[in-house]
């Protein structure tokens, strides 16, 4: 069999079993609406590794592990305005109150 077959195979099982668990938590337990959410945002950045593992092959290649440097630092940079933004905005709205 094909590697690529394979590769693609495993990542729609993987890629099927985190919705199916994002559902299940949504749905079916009584946690609160903080921890679930939380929860949804992992469940999302796992699926977002395994597309760009799987179906992307961010390793693959002469130049697999620089890409995936900088896939991953573009990740970490992303992550510090977003929530540097959030803590600036919070904040500024509670000295203002």
């Amino acid at each position: 069999m094909n590697k690529t077959v394979v590769t693609h195979t495993v990542g729609l099982i993987f890629s099927i079993l985190l919705t199916l668990l994002a559902v299940y938590v949504m749905l079916y337990t009584g946690m609160s609406l903080q921890v679930r959410t939380s929860i949804i945002i992992g469940f999302a950045f796992i699926q977002a590794l395994v597309q760009l593992l799987m179906f992307m092959h961010l390793t693959e290649g002469p130049d697999g592990r620089a890409t995936a440097f900088k896939v991953l630092f573009a990740v970490i940079i992303t992550l510090l305005v977003v929530i540097g933004t959030y803590w600036v905005m919070v904040g500024g709205h509670s000295s203002h109150m």
